[in-house]
């Protein structure tokens, strides 16, 4: 056994805590997880059901935790977890799941498969066998300080063009402000029109913010390749930033796994709860919304619909601040089937986009996402992740749909009232089921 196997087995031993093991013991083989994934949907190869996808941690489970396996083991009637069979497994781990949790919301007897696969994950990058784009997100996010390789000049020249544009100082490092403001690398390379928005609602709020210089980067991909120690790094940044700043709320950007990071598994990464809150930027604009603070005029007129990220609706819980605020600018939004909290993944979440040899299996995927869009035939996409935003346009492109894809902050923005009087939101619509 290699050294780095050898490692990878023991920290696949390591993870099998309480919660994984109860999730093999109770698991009845049913398939219903297959029917809830896109990647097994759209393929029609069972090898992409989720449950399947963590056989060798099975395996290891059995082995080494139940009397029947470790017996099947003494006497050779089982087969070791090898090298070989980690790297095939690399597909089904990093390439063909986002960690979206559709599966896990289907499961009849409440396993958390997306939580099982998570923590495989933490073997697999251990025993080398991540997947390289990842490693070098990873690697410059530690290094760096950010996926893409951006430093802090990039910011601040994002920053000195919103204020040029929009005649607005961007705060930055102001210690005491209410807010202090992530953005992810694609926000500040492919949407700088985030960070505009940003600016032009908290000036009409008359809300304090600012961004960290030493902290500004959202997206956490220790969380992505699933080694805790580099996530916990990645998280610790952040917190360090925004008690040095003294804020009162950190806010996560359209981002979904930042926010799944930073709001859900950071206070765990680093042993204690945080001295500051944390939201994603729509629970902040749905607050301003119900202080009376985000005031707004007229209405879009284009047939519309919104993308759920999955990591901000079915795992975050921000379901209804969305539906609130399209509510005060959109007259003609629907639903796509299966919305809120069962909407189907982009499917280019959980480092999927980061893996170029995914690509063509994405783009399959992706044929779940386009279905959903035929049967509205609608004129306007808009969603509130910037990972699931580029996936979806790459991915319209590709199948030749001429679809604008626009972030939900932006489009607030553009509806901002231009003097104090903005209009009176409508009753929100009935909540998807």
């Amino acid at each position: 056994m290699s050294a780095s196997l050898e490692k990878g087995i023991s920290v696949l031993k390591e993870v099998i805590d309480a919660p994984i093991a109860s999730f093999f013991e109770s698991c009845v083989h049913c398939g219903l997880c297959a029917e809830s994934c896109l990647f097994y949907t759209e393929s029609g190869d069972p090898k992409f059901t989720p449950i399947h996808k963590v056989e060798p941690l099975r395996r290891i489970y059995e082995q080494e935790y139940t009397l029947l396996g470790r017996l099947k083991k003494l006497f050779g009637l089982s087969k070791p977890v090898t090298d070989a069979e980690l790297e095939e497994w690399r597909v089904l781990v990093y390439d063909s799941c986002t960690l979206c949790g559709r599966c896990s919301m289907v499961c009849p007897v409440g396993n958390d498969i997306t939580y099982m696969i998570r923590k495989f994950r933490e073997g697999m990058a251990v025993s080398g066998h991540a997947p390289p784009g990842l490693i070098g997100a990873t690697t410059r996010s530690i290094e760096i300080g950010s996926p893409m390789g951006l430093r802090l000049p990039a910011v601040k020249a994002q920053m000195k063009h919103v204020e040029e544009d929009t005649g607005i100082e961007i705060p930055l490092d102001k210690e005491g402000a209410e807010y202090m403001v992530l953005l992810s690398s694609m926000e500040i390379i492919n949407f700088p029109e985030y960070l505009n928005a940003i600016a032009r609602i908290f000036k009409q709020a008359g809300k304090t913010w600012t961004l960290c210089s030493e902290a500004f980067e959202a997206t956490n991909s220790g969380i992505q390749i699933g080694v805790s120690d580099l996530a916990r790094v990645l998280v610790q940044r952040i917190v360090d930033g925004a008690e040095k700043l003294k804020v009162k709320t950190v806010i996560s950007p359209e981002c979904g796994h930042a926010y799944t990071a930073l709001r859900w598994e950071g206070p765990n990464l680093i042993g204690r709860p945080y001295t500051f809150n944390v939201q994603h930027i729509l629970e902040v604009l749905d607050e301003l919304r119900t202080q009376g603070l985000l005031k707004t005029e007229g209405f879009e007129t284009q047939r519309l619909t919104f993308h759920d990220p999955c990591q901000i609706v079915r795992r975050g819980g921000v379901i209804e601040p969305q539906r609130h605020l399209l509510d005060m600018i959109a007259n003609n939004y629907v639903e796509m089937s299966d919305p809120g909290k069962m909407n189907w993944c982009c499917g280019g979440g959980g480092g999927v986009s980061a893996i170029d040899e995914a690509m063509p299996l994405q783009l399959q995927a992706f044929k779940r996402k386009k279905a959903q869009l035929d049967e509205l035939d609608v004129q306007t996409l808009v969603t509130a992740c910037a990972n699931c935003r580029i996936v979806i346009e790459e991915s319209l492109e590709h199948y030749q749909m001429k679809l604008p894809v626009i972030g939900l902050t932006e489009m607030i923005a553009a509806h901002l009232a231009s003097s104090g009087a903005g209009t009176e939101s409508r009753p929100a619509k009935e909540s998807p089921p």
